[in-house]
């Protein structure tokens, strides 16, 4: 699927998300008043009967307009002849500013080069349209590689989903990357955390750090499933290190 230079040319990416205020008693009248109706949109859709607060507390941080990027952790495979290493990095914290800020100045580094691509586990349905609405949304100069996506046609941006990847065109399915994970044998990122309990470790714990470890596990995971995808030998874990 992928050549090792080709491979050496993605920057690998995940986000960990928060909802914008820690409950909905926080929101402004008018931000109540706008989750409200998301809330009646919700439960016609899925069928349920939640109210606003609990609906809040379990899906406001995957929406862009009520929730926060709260960790953003990237990397990037380099071989050694045959043998490939994983460089990590993490920006994460309870500013969201300054994580997106730091992570505009990586991504415009690394992409200068055309040949080089941006690539998540459902990146092109969630972390990338994520990014770029929190940009927007805090009046921030966004990376040039989100730029792309509202200006160039499909077929050249520069963005690969390995969800997509092993759809091989199917659109009727979502397929986690826990799943994918298993499939091709690659330790699970899911080893102390989910996505679920995100909220709570940032907004309770306040304990950043292990967000941010959480959504490394998830990057090199991603990493794991493309190599495997290609027919390569993984990253050891001794291979892995931290910027």
């Amino acid at each position: 699927m992928y050549k090792r230079e080709q491979l050496e040319n993605i920057l690998f990416l995940d986000i960990e998300t928060a909802s914008v205020e820690e409950s909905f008693s926080n929101l402004t009248p008018e931000f109540q008043a706008l989750w409200e109706r998301k809330s009646e949109i919700l439960n016609k859709r899925e069928e349920v009967d939640k109210d606003a607060a609990t609906l809040y507390d379990e899906r406001a941080a995957i929406f862009a307009e009520f929730g926060k990027v709260v960790c953003i952790s990237c990397g990037f495979i380099r071989f050694n002849e045959d043998k490939p290493s994983f460089r990590l990095k993490s920006f994460f914290g309870a500013d969201e500013q300054a994580i997106l800020e730091e992570f505009a100045v990586l991504a415009d580094s690394f992409m200068k080069n055309p040949n080089r691509n941006l690539c998540a586990h459902n990146g092109k349905e969630f972390d990338f349209p994520y990014l770029g609405r929190r940009f927007l949304i805090k009046g921030l100069q966004m990376p040039n590689i989100l730029s792309e996506i509202q200006s160039r046609k499909p077929w050249e941006i520069r963005l690969i989903d390995t969800m997509h990847l092993w759809k091989f065109g199917d659109y009727k399915s979502y397929t986690s990357l826990d799943l994918l994970c298993g499939v091709f044998g690659v330790p699970s990122p899911k080893e102390d955390m989910d996505g679920s309990q995100v909220g709570h470790v940032f907004w309770v714990d306040k304990d950043y750090e292990r967000i941010a470890h959480y959504c490394e596990r998830d990057v090199l995971a991603t990493a794991q499933v493309l190599l495997r995808m290609s027919g390569l030998s993984m990253v050891d874990e001794a291979d892995v290190s931290r910027a």
